[in-house]
């Protein structure tokens, strides 16, 4: 079983950045596509980006592009989600997902979720 945590969320000002950490534990697959969805109150889950644990290749929601970076640390068995130039519209619980097949923006296609992070972006 897999088990994804998700920490580093926080309250940060309009322009700020803010790390985000996913550990992984339990058994995984270097297979496994990793991926960052984000909800807001009121809305759907969004995809945000995701990265191929075996590779590396990465996909972008086109809104961050340029802002986000997501890497991963294969000794760590982290993923992990770089936010700069924050806008208040990123506000949302981001979480963490595993998934066993590669259609990275598909919420669907993913097995395992964390609890999820809070980001709060302020004006």
């Amino acid at each position: 079983q897999v088990q994804l945590v998700e920490s580093g969320g926080g309250l940060v000002q309009a322009g700020g950045s803010l790390r985000l950490s996913c550990a992984v534990s339990g058994r995984t697959f270097s297979s496994y596509v990793m991926g960052w969805f984000r909800q807001a109150p009121g809305k759907e889950r969004e995809f945000v980006a995701a990265i191929r644990w075996d590779g590396g290749s990465t996909v972008y929601k086109e809104s961050v592009k340029g802002r986000f970076t997501i890497s991963r640390d294969i000794a760590k068995n982290t993923v992990y989600l770089q936010m700069n130039s924050l806008k208040p519209e990123d506000t949302a619980v981001y979480h963490c997902a595993a998934g066993t097949v590669y259609y990275p923006t598909f919420a669907n296609a993913y097995n395992y979720w964390g609890q999820g992070t809070q980001v709060t972006v302020s004006s």
